[in-house]
Order: structure tokens, then sequence, then C-alpha cells
């Protein structure tokens, strides 16, 4: 019995380490989920815009897409999450460019029409300051706001924390990656995580207001993340909660609209 008893938990180890193998060396395709397009793709959207391509160190090209509003106060650089391409979440830069803000919304590596995959979060990171910058020589950075859901919000954080934009705000936001990968799966042990997104650690150096809108009956990313990162706020920072919304479509959510165009004057 205790033969049996003991070759069954060796079984189990081995199947333990050989998952935690596979999500350590896979763990790319588990977190982000990208809708690739034709570079032939034509966007349509009822508003105008403008395709831009940006060159990496790499060569790569990166692609992302301009609206414009009929008189614009400044720019939301918008960081999706971490599914579809810009063909899906192009359709939220209206709420902004009738608050009169241009929205600009990147594809990241293996996104849309973008090129390459991501393969590292220093990549990522570098990435986005490469965009910022270009950006930067459009419009003035205390005009810009930076703006991220969900797996996009760890990103804007970084980003905010490095720069120095007119405000952030971040969509259903998780504390870091492993506050989130612990959460919701207990049993992985979160070193093998290559993507920490220390959303908590960004916000600390973050000096421009900070506003978290997130649902509290999100399914994806649990709504206790942002009441753990409103431990960390200024004064002046802001969390919102928007009561019954779950993960996706905040951006239609009324109260959103609401609270936004207020954040947005």
């Amino acid at each position: 019995m205790k033969r049996i008893l003991f070759k069954t938990l060796n079984v189990l180890l081995i199947l333990y380490l050989v998952v935690c193998g596979i999500l350590f060396f896979f763990q790319e395709k588990l977190i982000f989920f990208p809708q690739k397009l034709n570079k032939e793709y034509q966007f349509s959207f009822d508003q105008e815009f403008e395709e831009i391509n940006i060159k990496m160190n790499d060569n790569v090209l990166l692609n992302g897409l301009l609206f414009k509003s009929d008189s614009s106060k400044g720019l939301v650089f918008y960081l999706h999450g971490n599914a579809g391409s810009l063909g899906n979440w192009g359709s939220v830069a209206k709420t902004y460019t009738d608050l009169n803000y241009d929205v600009f919304i990147l594809d990241y590596r293996g996104y849309g029409k973008s090129d390459g995959s991501i393969n590292s979060q220093k990549q990522l990171f570098a990435d986005l300051q490469l965009v910022y910058d270009a950006m930067k020589k459009k419009y003035s950075e205390d005009k810009i706001v930076v703006l991220g859901y969900s797996i996009g919000s760890g990103l804007a954080a970084y980003l905010a924390s490095t720069n120095k934009p007119k405000l952030l705000i971040l969509q259903a936001p998780y504390y870091n990656l492993t506050d989130l990968m612990s959460h919701t799966f207990p049993i992985i042990p979160t070193f093998i995580l290559k993507y920490k997104f220390k959303t908590n650690e960004f916000i600390k150096v973050c000096k421009m207001p900070i506003v978290i809108f997130h649902g509290n009956q999100d399914e994806v990313i649990y709504y206790g993340s942002s009441l753990k990162l409103e431990k960390e706020f200024k004064p002046e920072d802001k969390l919102i909660t928007l009561d019954g919304q779950g993960h996706n479509g905040m951006t239609d959510n009324p109260e959103y609209r609401k609270e936004i165009q207020a954040v947005l004057l």
C-alpha cells in the first residue's frame, strides 16, 4: 500500500513539474491572445483616424491608430487589453474624442498589423517608450493622458512612472501579475512568472494624479486588486467603483461615461 502511495505521489509530482515547465516556457501564449490582421486589412470606424507605423530598435514595425477630435484638448494614449486587435479596440476611441481628446491606440507586437511577437517584459516596456516618444513629438506631454485597460493597466502604470503625462487612468487593473496569479491559480508557484507588471510599485513613483475604475463584479481581475492599489494612493488619487460591472465592456457603462467626462474636463 505504501509503495502504491509513493508511486502515485511521484507521478503527481512529475506531472506538476511538467505543467510548471510548460507554463514557464509558453507563458506568452497564456497571457497574450493577439488577433492577427493581414497587412492589407482596412480599418473602418465612424470617425476620422490615421494609421501610423512606428519602427522599434530592432526594425520591427508596430501599428497604431490616431483618432482625431473636432477640437483637441490633448491626447489619450490608450493601452488595450490582452486579446483582440485594433480591429475591435478602435471602437473605444469615440468615448474620448467626444470629450475633445485625440486618441492613440497601439497594437503590441504580434497584434493586428504589428510585426514580431512579445518575448520579454523588457522588450515590451522598451517598445512602449519608443511609441510614447513618437507621440510626444505630436503633443505636449502636459496634455497627454495615459490610459490602460486590463493587461494594459500595468503597462500604462509603468509608462507613467518613467515619464510625466498629465494624468494616469487605469481600468480594471491588477495589483501586479504575481498577486493576480496567486489569487487565480494558487497552486502554481509564482517564481515561474516572467512578466511581473508591478503596478503597485509603479504608481508609488507617479507624480501625476491617478484615477482607477474597477467593476465590483469583475470576474477576471478581482476587484480587491484596486482596493490594494488604493492603499498606495497620493491624496489626490481616486478609485471609482462601478457597481455591477464585470471585466469587459467598461467603456460602454453609462456610469463610466459619466465619471470619465468629469475626470477629463
